[in-house]
């Protein structure tokens, strides 16, 4: 695999749980007490979410989310040809989801189940960190049998969101179809824990599988076990042929074939809320990186994307931001 993709297709295919958002501003105080980590995913029943609602003074906003369709609909945004694979609940959240996708340019290729559709209660807080609580619902009754290589036929890359990775027949059943399908696998580590949960096999499929590797700092000192970011940079580059360290408002580092870039952020660090900023640099990175762009430039899209999402709330960048990032992209 090259630093520069030079290869015909151009299809940015992803996996993942198909959810929707439902975001709520709370203060540090409601965090503490659901019992959770601040800036962790915890995955719960639909109760929890209904009941940590009511305790709320704060009305929901609902938009579709979870993290690989995010990334997904940014790349179609982009204009690229876009396709996500999921499961989703025949209810009305379930529509909004596809009609969402498909408004966005994604061709969606969501199984349908009498479950309903998951969803994921993100609270955020002043600091902009943003707390999720998630219900998988339809998502997690995806089988490993209806992820075929022909779900991904004419992709370059299949992003996949590393939360698959509490699936394991799934998501191996992911790696598996899409490089029968002739496709790059990106894998986001989504969650420290995450990683956590799932140390026991996670090394091994990462270094059969994944073409590129995205981690962020929580993420990437858990899997790799070290603190100082060259070290845990070093450590993803000699398991992926591409590893991509976020670190925040500071930008991120870009390794391969022993080159280490160094991309900066855009504006100085500034956001109203984080959901989403992970999974549109994505969508910038992979639209640039499938377009032939050096990775200089794959990054430098993937942050203007990032830093596009940090100005509003929920993953949904607004025509503007677009436009924007358009020009910018020019």
């Amino acid at each position: 695999m090259s630093c520069t993709y030079s290869g015909d297709r151009k299809l940015i295919a992803g996996v993942g749980s198909a959810l929707v958002d439902m975001l709520i501003y709370e203060n540090d105080e409601f965090i503490e007490k659901t019992g959770a980590a601040k800036g962790g995913m915890t995955l719960v029943e639909s109760e929890f979410i209904e009941r940590t609602l009511v305790a709320s003074q704060n009305e929901p906003e609902v938009v579709p989310g979870g993290s690989c369709c995010n990334t997904i609909i940014g790349a179609g945004k982009l204009g690229g040809p876009a396709r996500f694979v999921g499961k989703r609940g025949q209810d009305y959240l379930g529509d909004l989801l596809e009609k969402d996708l498909r408004k966005n340019n994604v061709e969606p290729q969501l199984m349908t189940s009498a479950t309903a559709t998951g969803r994921v209660l993100s609270i955020i807080t002043s600091d902009a960190q943003r707390t999720m609580f998630t219900y998988l619902g339809a998502s997690a009754e995806s089988t490993p049998e209806e992820v075929t290589a022909a779900c991904f036929e004419g992709a370059a890359v299949v992003h996949i969101e590393g939360y698959l990775l509490f699936n394991r027949d799934l998501i191996l059943a992911a790696f598996k179809a899409a490089k029968e399908a002739g496709a790059l696998v990106s894998l986001d580590l989504a969650s420290f824990q995450v990683v956590e949960q799932s140390k026991e096999y996670i090394e091994e499929y990462v270094q059969d599988y994944v073409d590129i590797l995205i981690a962020n700092e929580d993420e990437a000192r858990t899997f790799t076990g070290f603190e100082n970011e060259a070290e845990a940079l070093d450590a993803l580059a000699a398991k992926a042929d591409i590893a991509v360290l976020k670190v925040g408002k500071r930008g991120s580092f870009i390794a391969c074939e022993g080159e280490i870039i160094k991309v900066d952020p855009l504006g100085d660090g500034t956001a109203l809320d984080t959901t989403g900023a992970g999974d549109l640099w994505a969508s910038g990175f992979l639209y640039g990186y499938v377009n032939g762009l050096p990775l200089d430039k794959c990054g430098a899209l993937g942050s203007a994307c990032g830093f596009e999402v940090c100005q509003v709330i929920g993953a949904n960048i607004p025509e503007d931001g677009w436009e924007r990032i358009s020009v910018f992209l020019d």
